[in-house]
């Protein structure tokens, strides 16, 4: 058995009899990168696991190649993230709420899209931040601030301390994504939250709410497009990881099926794929009836079948 990162994926990386992958957070891995893994092996059995199943991966179940099994319970004594979408005249209604929880005793997290300042994008950075919140906002508190340009060993410094409480507020990049636990962080405010994906929304509410505190996801937005809009309801009205999927998928399309494109509208000319669910959901088993009886679809009734899978896909699948 071997447990590792992305280094796994590396071209010198053998293994003499692959039988079983097992990719946890799924969303953080590309399509190609998925394959490369796969191919390490013959018939290698695949299981993917994620907290917020991308719009692909959705796309995929809805299709039959992927079986799914739900956890759809929190563990023992979690309590249910609350989540508020304000817009940025909520500022400092926000900051008064985070020192007060601060002064309970418990943490926060700010998260920002970029890491410096930038004159191309309007959105807060960690660096603009970090000065102004430690030396005004703030300054009664212990501030830090990471990021995925620091180095490895800084950054483990860095959690190792917001995780033993020696530092009350801690402004990041999205790099707390994942793999952080620190149970006493009661706080998630994003800045700039129309910018993130809705899995990656999901994600980072995740990293509070980990232990027995009440705990709070503030989602600071601008802009009153539709989609930013209806993103930011979905957020606060469930913490379901498969609904906040589908309302991805429903706003941003499921992406290519065979190939590498990750969003996007799949190419149907007559279909729709929430309004057809059940047609295609009859298709789905008409399909795993033609392929359990003739696998490479050599029969005479599926010659029609295959010379237009060929024609279609070009290449892309293997009869």
């Amino acid at each position: 058995m071997v447990i590792g990162t992305h280094s796994i994926l590396q071209e010198n990386v053998k293994f003499k009899n692959l039988g079983l992958v097992i990719t946890d957070e799924q969303h953080r891995f590309g399509v190609n990168q998925r394959k490369i893994i796969s191919e390490k092996g013959k018939n290698v059995d695949k299981i993917v696991m994620t907290a917020t199943p991308i719009p692909r991966t959705l796309a995929l179940i809805l299709y039959g190649d992927l079986d799914i099994s739900v956890i759809d319970e929190l563990p023992p004594n979690r309590k249910k993230i609350d989540t508020f979408a304000v817009s940025l005249s909520m500022e400092d209604r926000v900051n008064n709420f985070i020192k007060k929880q601060v002064k309970e005793g418990r943490q926060a997290y700010i998260v920002c899209p970029l890491v410096e300042e930038s004159d191309e994008v309007n959105a807060k950075s960690v660096l603009e931040l970090f000065e102004k919140y430690k030396s005004e906002v703030f300054s009664e508190f212990r501030v830090e601030y990471i990021h995925g340009k620091l180095k490895q060993k800084e950054k483990d410094r860095i959690m190792e301390e917001f995780k033993d409480g020696k530092i009350d507020i801690l402004i990041s990049t999205t790099v707390i994504e994942v793999g952080v636990n620190v149970p006493n962080a009661s706080v998630m405010v994003i800045q700039n939250a129309e910018r993130f994906g809705l899995a990656a929304l999901h994600q980072l509410r995740g990293r509070v709410g980990r232990g027995e505190y009440q705990s709070y996801c503030i989602l600071k937005y601008q802009g009153n497009s539709d989609n930013v809009i209806q993103r930011m309801k979905v957020m606060q009205e469930t913490n379901d990881g498969f609904v906040i999927s589908e309302k991805d998928l429903e706003l941003r399309g499921s992406g290519e099926f065979f190939g590498t494109k990750q969003h996007g509208l799949p190419e149907f000319k007559v279909a729709n794929l929430f309004e057809d669910m059940n047609i295609l959901k009859m298709v789905q088993a008409l399909a795993i009836k033609i392929l359990n009886d003739d696998p490479n679809l050599n029969k005479q009734e599926n010659q029609i079948l295959r010379r237009t899978i060929d024609k279609k896909f070009n290449g892309k699948i293997e009869i």
